[in-house]
């Protein structure tokens, strides 16, 4: 018999690829839309605390353990961020055109690929219940730099920017196998999975 998990997210591909991570442990993911349940607040400065916020509010609304990820893009030169704003970095409505563009004038007066370093970082916080006093926390940074112009059609987000050194491509021309193997969320769920192996649900 599988343990129901409640994913504290709307995103298809997001619930995708946490069933498939966590169907071996006997897990089955369901998107919080299945229940109705809205999107939490994320007030918080935090991706960790944003991530606890959207994982209790999905438990408490289902009485199911849930699970939630908050992620983003955190630039040296700007202090960190855009940080836990990084969708939502150029206002409302969220656009990945605006924020990208918004992101490359903040950065137009820094040549040097050392100034332009940044780094996509995760939170993954799974609670067994919305008032679980002791949740599994788990996070991934993925570190590389900001080119100047964007290359590559796949990804989204910031990808057409984030440079790999080591790779000479940016994530949007990774390919998503190697993406997710390499990726900040990638590694923070690989680190959920140690978590939940010694503390199962």
């Amino acid at each position: 018999m599988s343990t129901r998990l409640v994913l504290a997210s709307n995103n298809a591909k997001k619930a995708a690829e946490m069933q498939a991570l966590l169907a071996p442990l006997g897990i089955e993911v369901i998107p919080q839309a299945v229940f109705g349940v809205d999107e939490a607040e994320e007030p918080h400065p935090s991706f960790v605390e944003n991530a606890l916020a959207k994982a209790r509010h999905a438990s408490a609304a289902t009485g199911l353990p849930a699970v939630a990820d908050d992620s983003g893009l955190c630039v040296e030169a700007l202090g960190g961020a855009p940080g836990v704003i990084s969708a939502r970095f150029a206002g409302e409505p969220r656009s990945d055109a605006r924020n990208n563009a918004l992101l490359l004038e903040k950065l137009a007066h820094l040549a040097a690929p050392a100034q332009r370093r940044a780094y996509f970082y995760s939170a993954v916080v799974l609670v067994r219940h919305a008032e679980d006093p002791r949740p599994l926390i788990a996070d991934g940074e993925w570190h590389g730099e900001i080119l100047p112009a964007a290359r590559g059609e796949g990804g989204f987000g910031y990808d057409p920017l984030f440079w790999l050194p080591e790779l000479e491509q940016t994530a949007a021309e990774l390919d998503a196998a190697l993406k997710n193997t390499l990726s900040h969320r990638g590694a923070a769920m690989r680190h959920l999975l140690d978590r939940l192996a010694a503390h199962p649900l």
